[in-house]
């Protein structure tokens, strides 16, 4: 995975780590991290295209209002990255283009 990444971190208390895999590859993230930080870091970016220009798209305002970090998190799509914290272990993948529906993705109109 990509490491020089121009997200720039400010100087702070040295913090632990997790190991977390970013499209299959292995990546040491800091713990506390959200995954939109940890793309950043890993020079992973853009996170995901859109639907129907697949014009590339990056964390932008990480705080849960642009959806820009939208990534599948441990197999559950649509996933606001700014919005959740790394774990060990975890698996990002990002996003490109439009989902697609599966059995149980969605509920019948009763």
């Amino acid at each position: 995975m990509q490491t020089d990444s121009p997200f720039n971190r400010l100087a702070t208390a040295p913090a632990g780590s997790v190991t977390l895999e970013i499209d299959g590859r292995p990546f040491t993230a800091r713990e506390g991290d959200s995954v939109a930080a940890a793309l950043l870091a890993a020079g992973a970016v853009p996170s995901r295209t859109t639907p129907v220009s697949a014009s590339p798209r990056a964390p932008y305002c990480m705080m849960g209002v642009c959806f820009e970090c939208l990534v599948e998190v441990d197999g559950l799509a649509n996933v606001q990255g700014c919005m959740v914290q790394v774990t060990d272990g975890m698996k990002i993948h990002r996003q490109s283009g439009a989902r697609e529906l599966t059995e149980g993705d969605f509920h019948e109109a009763v």
